[in-house]
């Protein structure tokens, strides 16, 4: 494995050659081109795959995690982010707050900003828990966090928030289940679905009972039918990394995949980001743009629908790089992410 300071001089490129090269380069592509080509503002709309590549992600199925672009939302308004992303060829976007610093904006104009670009709200992340009564949380404020997305015609509504607020043994965990089945029964009789996204900690174990793994009390202890999962994929597979062997040192591995197979129609939503192995990471990844890291999506997303096909399940796979903002991490900015990410995904290269 390469730490960060071996790492070639254009590592872009490099991965780019490595990674997308499974999908084939465009004819005539240059190395300037790979390493950022034109702006994004004047990026040509998204063209249909090449002959040959099939797309990784279904027609219609692809979205965007809103909080990769935040500094672009800022900076450019909504109506500017989502003109660039129908051009991309997104389907969806899942919000991380309904205004990200752009001022006073009605969901009714949210709508239909969504509406004029083709794109269809698919989800949005909510707080968990606060101890101020007045903050918007589902504990706090659960009926207004139901009608906004009713308001905005969200299929799902769900927390980014871990259950840690009670502690890491498993009767922390069964407590916060009791909350999580609380909110995705009041959700499913607005005809919402509540749900919970991972990070790498679910997939830690109990401090009271280290041979048990908390993400399995989490499953065990909520309503299938009320309370639903993101399954971010970077995360799992840092978890997997991270959590492969138990606090005595024996092994407990474990494929992410696998939680999706068990159990494929409580995974709605997952979150699409990529990573590349980084010893000096505790996580054993750094982030990068989806299609040059070293998780197999290929492999991922088609075992999915492969052992779902004909079963009536509904996937949506939404784009995420969380330091798509950060100049040092990603230079090229978060729009190429996103970009270059969904190039990927569709199959165009």
């Amino acid at each position: 494995m390469t730490s960060r300071s071996a790492r070639p001089e254009h590592p872009e490129l490099d991965r780019t050659l490595r990674r997308r090269g499974f999908l084939g380069v465009a004819a005539g592509a240059t190395a300037a081109a790979l390493l950022g080509g034109a702006t994004d503002a004047t990026a040509a709309p998204a063209a249909a795959p090449s002959p040959g590549c099939r797309p990784i992600v279904p027609r219609g199925k692809l979205g965007i995690q809103l909080y990769t672009v935040r500094d672009q939302v800022q900076k450019l308004g909504f109506g500017a982010v989502f003109k660039e992303l129908e051009r991309y060829g997104y389907d969806s976007v899942e919000f991380a707050g309904y205004t990200q610093g752009t001022g006073e904006i009605t969901l009714r104009q949210l709508k239909r900003l969504l509406r004029d670009h083709g794109l269809r709200g698919i989800g949005s992340h909510v707080g968990y828990y606060s101890d101020d009564p007045a903050a918007y949380t589902f504990a706090t404020q659960l009926e207004k966090v139901l009608d906004d997305a009713a308001t905005l015609g969200l299929p799902h509504v769900g927390t980014a928030a871990g259950p840690d607020r009670y502690g890491r043994t498993v009767d922390a965990w069964k407590r916060a289940a009791e909350d999580f089945n609380t909110y995705g029964a009041a959700a499913r009789e607005r005809g919402l679905k509540f749900y919970q996204h991972n990070h790498q900690m679910e997939f830690g174990f109990a401090e009271d009972k280290p041979d048990v793994r908390l993400y399995d009390v989490l499953l065990a202890e909520t309503d299938p039918e009320l309370v639903y999962l993101e399954m971010d994929i970077y995360w799992a597979f840092a978890g997997k990394h991270r959590f492969s062997v138990r606090p005595d040192g024996t092994p407990a591995p474990f494929d992410p995949v696998d939680y999706v197979l068990a159990a494929p129609h409580r995974y709605p939503l997952f979150h699409v980001k990529d990573g590349e192995h980084d010893e000096a990471s505790p996580d054993g990844y750094h982030m990068v743009d989806v299609g040059d890291g070293d998780i197999d999506y290929e492999d991922f997303i088609g075992t999915v629908l492969r052992r779902n096909r004909g079963h009536r399940t509904d996937h949506h796979w939404l784009m995420e790089r969380d330091d798509a903002v950060d100049p040092n991490a990603n230079p090229a900015g978060s729009l190429t992410s996103a970009r270059r990410s969904a190039a990927y995904l569709r199959g165009e290269q």
